[in-house]
C-alpha cells in the first residue's frame, strides 16, 4: 500500500510539473506577444527557448515567495511592475520586488551583513560596494556560484561578456561578484540649439577667440558659463551653469560621484585609477588601503581634489541661478528642463527620459531634444588615461546569508529581468542600459535622435572612461556619509575647499584605522601608511611612473579647448566603423 501511494504521488508530482510547463509556456507566450514583440536581440525562437528554459529551470521552486528589492527608479518601476508579476505567472515563483530609496537599500544590506538575517533574497545594490563585498566576502562570487552550486539555475545563454559593466563588477581576484541591471552615467549636458545659433556663436568668437561647442576642459566651461550667465534668450534670463549644495547627503553623491576624477584626482586607470583612485584613496599591491590623506600617499586633500572643490563653489556662486545653492539633488534635477540653463557640467542620463517629453520648452515640436549630451570636460591635473566621471551599474548581489534555494530561484529572476529577450524592451522603458547588444539593436538606431546623444554615447569607445567606485574603497556605507558632511562646510562657507577636505581625508582614515584594528577584513584590510609631506609622495610616484598625489598647479586656468559635437558624433561613429 505504501509502495503503491509513493508511486502515486510520485506520478502525480511529474503531471503537476509537465501541466505548470505547459500553462507556464502559455503564460510565457501571452507576455512575449502584448509586452516584447520585436524589441529584443532574439528572434521569436530563441526567446521562446530561453522562456522554456526559466520554466524548466524553476521546477524545484515553484510555489516559493521571494522578495528581492532595489532603489526606485523608472527602470525598476518597471522590473517589479510588469516583469515580476510576468516572472511569477510564467515559473510559478511568487516574485515580489520592493521598491525603496536608495539609501534605505544601503541600509538594509548593512543590517543583514550585521546580523545574517535573510531580510532579502537578492538585491539591486550599486556596484559602487564592490570593494566592501569583495573585503567582507559576505555576498556570494558569482564567478564560482554560476560554475558550482548555481550552475543548474545559471542561463546558458546570460553571456557575460555582453554586459557593459561588468569590469565594474569584477574584484582584484578575477571574480564576479554583481551582476549589472541598470547603469546610467554623469555627463555634460547644453543647449544645443543655442550653440549651433550662427549670432551666439559669432559673439563668442569674437570675445573668447576660439569657438563655441562641447567644452574639452574646465576652462572652455567656464568661459562658457560666463558667456551665457545675465544675458536673456527667448524672453529669459539665462544661466551658464547648474548644481546644487544643500547640506544634505544627496550632496555625498554628488563628490563621490566622481567629480574628483573629472578635476584629475587619483592616477591614471581604467575603470579606476591604481594605486590611487578618485576618491584618493590609495591601495598597495596587495590592494590593502594605505592612505587617504597626502600625508599617508593619499590624494582627498591633495591640490587637484581641493581644485575641484573650489571651482565647484566658484561656478555656483557665480553662473548658477541663486536658488541652487539651497537645492537638493531631487530638487535641481529638473532645472535645466525648465529652459534657462545654458549648460550643466554633472548630469545624469538617468535623467533623459524627463527631458524629452513633449511640450516642455527644451523639446522642439517633433519631440526631438533642443538639449544634447556629450563627455563631461576635464580639470587641469587630469591626464590621457584617467577616469573622466561616474556611471551608476545597480547590480543584483546574492548574499551568503540567503538560504541556497532562495537564492537560487532569486537568481533566476534577476537573470529574467537582464534577459536578451527582455532587455531590449526594458532599457526602451528606462534608458538604463546594461547589455552592448541592446544598445545596438536597430529599433535604438530610430529612436537615438529623439535621446539627444544618449545611444551615440553608449555606442562609442568613449564610454568605458566614465566608471563607478572601485575597489579601492574598502567600506562604502561608512565612508561615503562622511562626504555630505564635509563638503556641505564647504559650500555653506564654514570651510575653505582646503579645510573640508583635510577633514574629509582624517575621517575616513579614521575609519580605516578601526579596520584595520579590527582585522574584520583579514588580508585586504586596511594597513595604513607612515606620514610623509606632499613632496615625498610626489617623488614616489614619479619614480613609480604614477601621478597621484600631484603638486599644485600654479596657473590652474589652462588654454580653453571646445569641440564641435557633430564632429566629435562622428568621430565616434568611424571608432565603431574600425572595431
Amino acid at each position: 500500500m505504501r509502495k503503491h501511494l509513493m508511486a502515486s504521488t510520485a506520478a502525480l508530482a511529474l503531471l503537476l510539473a509537465a501541466g505548470q510547463a505547459w500553462a507556464g509556456m502559455e503564460e510565457a507566450k501571452s507576455f512575449l506577444d502584448k509586452e516584447i514583440g520585436d524589441q529584443s536581440v532574439l528572434s521569436r525562437a530563441d526567446q521562446e527557448k530561453e522562456m522554456q528554459w526559466f520554466i524548466d529551470a524553476a521546477k524545484p521552486f515553484a510555489g516559493m515567495e521571494i522578495k528581492v528589492v532595489s532603489e526606485t527608479i523608472t527602470t525598476h518601476e518597471y522590473e517589479s511592475k510588469v516583469l515580476a508579476p510576468a516572472f511569477s505567472a510564467i515559473t510559478g515563483i511568487k516574485l515580489t520586488h520592493d521598491l525603496i530609496q536608495e539609501g534605505d537599500v544601503v541600509e538594509k544590506i548593512q543590517t543583514q551583513m550585521q546580523t545574517g538575517q535573510n531580510l532579502y533574497d537578492a538585491w539591486v545594490n550599486d556596484s559602487d560596494l564592490i570593494g566592501t563585498h569583495w573585503r567582507y566576502k559576505q555576498v556570494r562570487n558569482l564567478t564560482d556560484w554560476m560554475a558550482g552550486e548555481g550552475k543548474d539555475v545559471t542561463n546558458p545563454n546570460l553571456d557575460i561578456d555582453d554586459f557593459m559593466g561588468k569590469s565594474f563588477t569584477t574584484a582584484p581576484d578575477g571574480k564576479l561578484y554583481q551582476l549589472p541591471d541598470q547603469q546610467f552615467a554623469n555627463l555634460y549636458w547644453f543647449r544645443y540649439d543655442w550653440f549651433s545659433d550662427p549670432a551666439i556663436k559669432a559673439e563668442f568668437k569674437q570675445k573668447y577667440g576660439y569657438d563655441l561647442g562641447v567644452p574639452v576642459n574646465w576652462s572652455a566651461y567656464e568661459d562658457i558659463a560666463e558667456f551665457f550667465t545675465g544675458r536673456e534668450i527667448d524672453g529669459r534670463k539665462v544661466y551658464g551653469h547648474m548644481d546644487y549644495g544643500k547640506k544634505d547627503p544627496s550632496l555625498g553623491w554628488r563628490f563621490t560621484d566622481a567629480w574628483l576624477s573629472m578635476a584629475g584626482n587619483g592616477d591614471k586607470g581604467l575603470p579606476n585609477g591604481i594605486p590611487v583612485d578618485e576618491w584618493g584613496i590609495r591601495v598597495n599591491e596587495n590592494s590593502q588601503p594605505v592612505g587617504s590623506c597626502v600625508a599617508r600617499g593619499g590624494d582627498t586633500n591633495g591640490p587637484a581634489a581641493v581644485y575641484s572643490i573650489q571651482k565647484y563653489l566658484d561656478w555656483m556662486k557665480a553662473y548658477a541661478p541663486p536658488e541652487a545653492q539651497g537645492m537638493t539633488f531631487s530638487e535641481s534635477g529638473p532645472v535645466p528642463a525648465q529652459g534657462h540653463i545654458a549648460q550643466q557640467i554633472f548630469w545624469y542620463t538617468a535623467f533623459t527620459a524627463d527631458m524629452v517629453k513633449k511640450g516642455l520648452p527644451v523639446v522642439n515640436e517633433d519631440g526631438t531634444p533642443k538639449w544634447r549630451m556629450a563627455p563631461s570636460p576635464h580639470g587641469v591635473y587630469w591626464k590621457e588615461g584617467m577616469k573622466l566621471g561616474y556611471q551608476d551599474t545597480g547590480s543584483w548581489t546574492l548574499m551568503t546569508s540567503t538560504p541556497t534555494d532562495r537564492a537560487k530561484a532569486a537568481w533566476l529572476y534577476a537573470q529574467f529581468v537582464t534577459s536578451k529577450t527582455v532587455d531590449v524592451k526594458k532599457s526602451h522603458v528606462g534608458l538604463t542600459f546594461i547589455r552592448d547588444s541592446s544598445v545596438r539593436h536597430e529599433s535604438f538606431t530610430k529612436r537615438a535622435p529623439e535621446l539627444g546623444g544618449l545611444v551615440e554615447f553608449y555606442r562609442s569607445p568613449a564610454r568605458v572612461q566614465w566608471t563607478p567606485t572601485g575597489t579601492n574603497v574598502p567600506d562604502y556605507p561608512k565612508l561615503a556619509q562622511l562626504w555630505w558632511q564635509a563638503i556641505g562646510d564647504a559650500s555653506s562657507g564654514a570651510k575653505t575647499a582646503q579645510a573640508a577636505m583635510d577633514s574629509l581625508c582624517a575621517e575616513q582614515e579614521k575609519v580605516m584605522s578601526r579596520l584595520e584594528r579590527a582585522g574584520v577584513q583579514g588580508e585586504f584590510g586596511p594597513k595604513l601608511n607612515p606620514e610623509h609631506d606632499l613632496a615625498y609622495w610626489n617623488e614616489q610616484a614619479k619614480k613609480n611612473g604614477t601621478i597621484a598625489p600631484q603638486l599644485k598647479i600654479e596657473n590652474e586656468k589652462e588654454k580653453p579647448q571646445t569641440v564641435d559635437y557633430d564632429q566629435l558624433v562622428k568621430s565616434w561613429a568611424d571608432a565603431n566603423a574600425k572595431q
